[in-house]
C-alpha cells in the first residue's frame, strides 16, 4: 500500500474544496419531470432474443421514460436473436446492485436450466425491483421450475393474434395506474394469455379475448416475497413503444417499484 504525504496548507485546501464540493452536491436541484424530478433512480434494461425489434425498443423505453421521470438507463442488449441464451451478466452474484430497478424485456422462451433462472429470480428475492415486459412472460417457459412465474406474478405460454385490443382499468386508484385513460385502445399488439394469476398479484388492467371472450390479465402488480414487480403483457410492436399511454405507464411503473419516496404524479 502506498501512502501520499501532504503538506498541512496544501490539505487544508483541499479539505476546504471538498467541503464546498459536498455542499455544493447537496444543493444540487435536477431538472422539473411530470412524475418523479428527484435524485435520478438508477434503472438496468436487460434486453434481446427473439422476435421483437429491441433496438428500437430499448431507445424509445429510454428516451420516452426520461421527458417525464428522472431516471438514468444502462442497457445489456445481448443473447443473439434466438429462442435459448444463458447470458454472462448474471454469471455475476452482484449482477443488479447498482440498480434501483431492473426492467426485463428479454424473450428466451427455451432456456430451461434451474440454477441460471435462480440466480436471476434470487437477486429479485433478495430486494432488486423488476418491471417485465411482453416477451419476458414467455421466457424460461420450458423450465420445469416455477421460480421465474412467481417472479413475474403470472404464468403464460401462449398468445393470440395482433389486434388492437381496448384496455379496461381495474385498479384505477393504484399509483401506477392514476391518470391512465379509461378509453385507452393498444397499437396493433398481441394478447398473452394468462394461465395463471399467482397469489401476491393485483390485476391492474385487463383487455378481452377477441376468439374467446375471456378477459385477459394485461398489467399488474406482484409483491414478490416483499419485492415490487410491474408487469404488462404488451409491448410487441415498435408502435406501441411510440405510444403515449404506454410510456407513462412504464415510467411511473418504474417510479413505483423503485420506492423513491416522491411520489408518482396523476396527470
Amino acid at each position: 500500500m502506498r501512502f501520499l504525504r501532504y503538506t498541512f496548507p496544501a490539505l487544508l485546501a483541499f479539505t476546504l474544496l471538498a467541503t464546498f464540493a459536498i455542499a455544493q452536491k447537496k444543493k444540487k436541484s435536477y431538472p422539473k419531470k411530470e412524475f418523479y424530478s428527484g435524485k435520478p433512480i438508477q434503472a438496468l434494461i436487460v434486453t434481446g432474443g427473439c422476435c421483437h425489434n429491441y433496438l428500437y425498443q430499448t431507445f424509445a423505453l429510454g428516451s420516452g421514460v426520461q421527458k417525464v421521470a428522472n431516471v438514468d438507463f444502462e442497457v445489456v442488449h445481448v443473447g443473439g436473436k434466438g429462442t435459448s441464451a444463458m447470458i454472462d451478466l448474471y454469471n455475476d452474484p452482484d449482477w443488479a446492485e447498482p440498480y434501483d430497478v431492473v426492467v426485463h424485456n428479454e424473450c428466451f422462451a427455451n432456456t430451461a436450466e434451474p440454477d441460471y433462472i435462480r440466480r436471476i429470480t434470487e437477486t429479485h428475492r433478495a430486494g432488486t425491483p423488476s418491471v417485465v415486459v411482453h416477451c419476458a412472460m414467455h421466457s424460461y417457459r420450458a423450465a420445469e421450475i416455477d421460480d421465474w412465474r412467481k417472479f413475474l406474478g403470472v404464468t403464460s405460454r401462449h398468445h393470440e393474434h395482433q389486434s388492437n385490443y381496448p384496455v379496461k382499468v381495474e385498479k384505477p386508484d393504484h399509483p401506477v395506474m392514476k391518470g391512465f385513460p379509461s378509453d385507452w385502445v393498444t397499437p396493433k399488439d398481441e394478447l398473452y394469455i394468462i394461465e395463471k394469476v399467482w397469489p401476491n398479484t393485483t390485476v391492474l388492467a385487463t383487455s378481452v379475448s377477441e376468439k374467446t371472450q375471456k378477459k385477459q390479465p394485461v398489467m399488474w402488480v406482484n409483491d414478490f416475497d416483499g419485492t415490487r414487480v410491474v408487469g404488462t403483457t404488451y409491448g410487441h410492436s415498435d408502435a406501441t413503444f411510440d405510444d403515449d399511454v404506454f410510456i407513462r405507464f412504464l415510467a411511473r411503473a418504474i417510479v413505483w417499484t423503485s420506492g423513491v419516496e416522491e411520489a408518482v404524479a396523476t396527470e
